[in-house]
């Protein structure tokens, strides 16, 4: 049964407010709870510095968004909740891209090119006020998806660059030291709920208005009747299209419920009357969450008792490849090279998946043994998706079905590639299926 990991991250800067909640946390603990997905959600407090200098601020908003999430519903016992710093293995991770990310892509990070055009735009030096974090920032973030072999990242549009840089690296890292890293998909969030502000604008920190998730009631009521509206009276009909106070109501009420508050808005609902409706459908929501909110908040040693728990079964995945990672690139036991047997490196080489892109741009894959020695492969593949395909069906099914034709390799009604010269189809079946009981 095929499972697919997800992960997200949240970025430990801020407050969480309505527009997060109902476009990233209600969606995603929803998610969470589908058969057949491993979760992954990690709190970025490492992306944070990049742009948060104020200690204090960093530290509360971990506090805050741990305990946003663990309210909305997120059972740390059924997804994987961690705080990136606590993962000492995702710094270590960085760096080995780091050794292997092309400059010229970073060169082209959204993020870094804006930085360079205002700076060259205002007539300073294209570099100014530039961190080394904010120019490294998508190796940090591929490290974080690559540890755990993420199948999905959801990730606005915006962000689909950095999921394409983080499979260019784990590609490149793939292809020189051996089959290690799963390489991601973006999954586009194209759906998801925008919400208006307190002056219409979307919702966003850096607009100065936003409703905070867990405001206390009465500051909850007086934000929502602080939201801006037109002068027509009450008894004139109002538009739904375009009113924040409708589109507000809407994220957070039943089809029904939304289509009573139209019909008040045809028939001429006054501005007052309408805020109040808003802000105690909002209230009805909100109340029980905000509830287990602020007991989560009273209980620090709580919410940091989850976290180490979380880093500790993600380290769990993490330790294991990062062993494997530093072998694979030479930071190995130096009793290997001397031929001496150790407990560590008694155990013999085994058998690797390498995938790769040629020069005429054409995608391949092959099977290595524990020499290096290639034993089948296949290639000349126009989508690199086509290539994974073939590498998956292997490491899945083994040397069950695999069977040698005129034309080439099969395995099932797949044709894979060839066995490489020299190489017997047994040969091929025994380096596989000890790959793929290693693998299990």
């Amino acid at each position: 049964m095929t499972v697919t990991r997800v992960l997200t991250g949240i970025t430990t800067s801020g407050t969480p407010h309505l527009g997060n909640y109902a476009g990233a946390i209600r969606p995603a603990v929803a998610a969470s709870r589908q058969p057949r997905v491993e979760s992954f959600f990690f709190l970025a407090d490492y992306h944070a510095l990049i742009k948060v200098q104020d200690p204090a601020r960093v530290q509360r908003s971990t506090l805050e968004i741990a305990a946003s999430w663990l309210a909305c519903g997120l059972d740390p016992e059924q997804v994987w909740f961690y705080r990136q710093s606590d993962i000492p293995e995702i710094p270590e991770l960085t760096w080995l891209l780091t050794c292997v990310a092309g400059k010229g892509i970073l060169n082209r990070a959204h993020a870094y090119k804006a930085a360079v055009d205002r700076n060259t735009a205002a007539g300073e030096d294209p570099d100014a006020g530039v961190s080394a974090g904010l120019f490294m920032y998508p190796v940090l973030m591929a490290a974080d998806i690559l540890m755990f072999k993420a199948h999905s990242v959801p990730v606005g549009r915006d962000q689909v660059q950095h999921i394409e840089m983080a499979r260019d690296f784990g590609a490149r890292f793939n292809h020189l030291y051996g089959e290690h890293f799963v390489l991601p998909e973006a999954a586009v969030e194209e759906n998801v709920a925008t919400l208006p502000g307190l002056d219409g604008r979307k919702m966003s920190k850096s607009y100065d208005n936003t409703i905070p998730l867990f405001a206390p009631r009465e500051i909850l009521k007086k934000l929502v009747f602080s939201i801006v509206t037109d002068s027509r009276a009450p008894g004139e009909a109002k538009d739904t299209e375009g009113s924040a106070l409708f589109q507000l109501h809407q994220a957070f009420a039943t089809p029904a419920q939304s289509a009573d508050f139209a019909r008040a808005f045809a028939d001429g609902i006054g501005w007052g009357e309408a805020k109040q409706a808003l802000f105690e459908r909002l209230d009805e929501e909100l109340a029980p969450l905000r509830e287990k909110y602020e007991a989560l908040m009273a209980r620090p040693d709580h919410i940091e008792e989850v976290l180490r728990a979380g880093a500790e079964k993600a380290r769990r995945i993490a330790g294991p490849l990062m062993t494997d990672l530093r072998r694979a690139v030479g930071l190995r036991d130096l009793r290997e090279q001397a031929g001496v047997r150790t407990t560590e490196s008694s155990k013999p080489a085994l058998p690797q998946f390498k995938q790769y892109r040629e020069k005429d741009g054409r995608f391949h894959f092959k099977l290595v043994n524990g020499e290096g020695q290639e034993l089948l492969g296949g290639g000349g593949f126009e989508s690199p998706r086509d290539a994974g395909v073939r590498v998956a069906r292997l490491k899945l099914e083994g040397a069950s079905g695999l069977r040698e034709q005129d034309d080439g390799l099969w395995l099932g009604d797949l044709r894979i590639g060839a066995l490489a010269p020299g190489v017997s189809l047994d040969d091929a079946k025994t380096a596989l299926q000890a790959f793929v009981e290693e693998d299990a």
